[in-house]
């Protein structure tokens, strides 16, 4: 009986004083808000496209060189992309950052659609996303000299995520192959930490070619490049009745020719296609090919095409998603000061809806079946490695990703805020995942069991090198 005593004494003294080790770090996310928040504005200053993040890797990366993390640079042959590692041995933990913007969105941080001069932005809140990341690996970090816990923190700089796929190219190098768990998050209009959901989705340019002539001198002597995608994208448009319901397929003509009166003799088509399920967008892409190649021979041109993109599915894991829900809700939600108040009500405004703070200042409720909206790089992660997610109010409620609206929240105090909510809670999650190992073995049974035993990872983009002029 004091044997079973002492035992549990231990036990619970072990316990408690993790806990008290976890309140002091998460003490030290509160006091170092301020210069997080600087990051993660200049971030947001720069909004730099897939690829040509070379300013905000640059500060990502002398911030946690700062604090001692060993630096890889220039990883699966992206120059963006790098791996920040501290510690040694297992279990091995990864924190995922994204820092690319989107073109065409540059926004002031002010409640009303003003341009900032640049040519993209932080629409999707990535300014946000990479900071917290590096906040949450760095709060680990200093869990780990502080408790003596062996083990390795992992923050793997990933750019490109809007359609340049590059986890796809850090998967496919196999540096995710000795990790045991991976924590991310997103910025988002609300707090939540339901299971991930995402579309599996191809992307593509389409290349028309064609002979050039004068539109009305000598018209019989062209072929138009132009009539080629028009072609495409007309036969496309005419499969939507003919694929599953919950299929998407997009588009812009990214060159249709440079004057009415010369017929174009190079054109270009950039499709995205998703899906619930990869094999079913396998599928469906591979139809869109077919129509590419009809578009050609019918129009009396040529067709190329270069694969620009292309992911996974997301695969949930519940026995983490468990964990992150219910650290996000011991970590809560924030409230707006009056003048933060004052311009989410301006943004609702603009969105046509009521401001419902609901679940700014609290969490969503836990949805066991999230439904998908958009796709993500993670998803090929996710399929490498149990994976866990979670998603902050960084915007106004109601707002869309990829607007103005997200834009301008994320360079404010708003965007800040849920920012660091975000940080604590992948901070927590990590310090539990080195502290319950039990965890981590439950969370690779659950997936092994669900990813099959017979699945072997293959890439949808194929073997090509990153497309790292994809931007441009």
């Amino acid at each position: 009986m004091k044997k079973t005593t002492f035992l549990f004494t231990c036990l619970l003294s072990t316990i408690l004083f993790a806990q008290n080790k976890q309140e002091q770090v998460l003490e030290q996310l509160d006091q170092n808000t301020q210069a997080y928040g600087e990051i993660a504005h200049k971030i947001w200053s720069f909004a730099e496209m897939g690829y040509q993040e070379e300013q905000s890797v640059a500060l990502l990366q002398k911030t946690l060189k700062e604090e001692d993390f060993t630096i890889e640079a220039g990883v699966a042959g992206m120059p963006t992309a790098f791996i920040a590692s501290y510690g040694s041995g297992k279990p091995v933990i990864a924190v995922l950052g994204e820092y690319d913007a989107l073109p065409g969105l540059s926004q002031k941080a002010v409640a009303h659609k003003e341009s900032n001069g640049g040519v993209a932005g932080h629409a999707c809140g990535h300014h946000l996303f990479g900071t917290a990341s590096a906040a949450a690996a760095i709060s680990i970090k200093h869990y780990l000299d502080n408790t003596g816990t062996s083990g390795t923190i992992r923050f793997y700089g990933c750019p490109a995520e809007e359609g340049g796929s590059g986890k796809v190219y850090l998967t496919r190098a196999g540096l995710f192959d000795d990790v045991d768990a991976v924590i991310n998050w997103h910025p988002g209009n609300s707090n939540g930490a339901d299971p991930g959901a995402a579309l599996a989705n191809k992307s593509a340019k389409f290349r028309f070619h064609g002979i050039d002539a004068h539109a009305a001198g000598a018209p019989e002597k062209g072929r138009s490049a132009l009539d080629g995608v028009e072609a495409m994208n007309y036969m496309v448009n005419m499969m939507r009745e003919h694929v599953p319901e919950d299929t998407r397929i997009h588009y812009v003509i990214t060159d249709g020719g440079k004057a009415p009166n010369v017929v174009p003799d190079f054109a270009e088509v950039y499709y995205y296609a998703r899906h619930t399920t990869r094999d079913v967008l396998i599928d469906v892409f591979d139809r869109m090919v077919k129509a590419a190649e009809g578009a050609a021979l019918g129009t009396g041109t040529t067709m190329d095409y270069e694969m620009i993109g292309g992911t996974h599915e997301l695969l949930p894991n519940l026995t983490l998603q468990k964990l992150m829900y219910d650290n996000l809700k011991e970590v809560g939600g924030y409230t707006y000061t009056p003048e933060e108040r004052e311009f989410a009500e301006d943004i609702a405004k603009s969105l046509n809806t009521d401001l419902d703070v609901k679940n700014v200042e609290g969490i969503s409720e836990y949805n066991p079946i999230p439904e998908a909206g958009g796709s993500t790089d993670v998803g090929d992660v996710s399929f490498t490695v149990p994976t866990v997610g979670l998603y902050t109010a960084t915007w106004v409620p109601g707002t869309p990703a990829h607007s103005w609206q997200a834009v301008a929240a994320g360079g404010t105090s708003i965007g800040t805020k849920g920012m660091m909510v975000a940080a604590k809670t992948m901070a927590k999650t990590g310090m539990d995942l080195f502290d319950q190992p039990e965890i981590l073995k439950a969370a690779w049974t659950e997936f092994e069991e669900k990813r099959g035993e017979d699945f072997k990872y293959i890439p949808l983009l194929g073997d090509r090198e990153p497309a790292l002029d994809y931007r441009n």
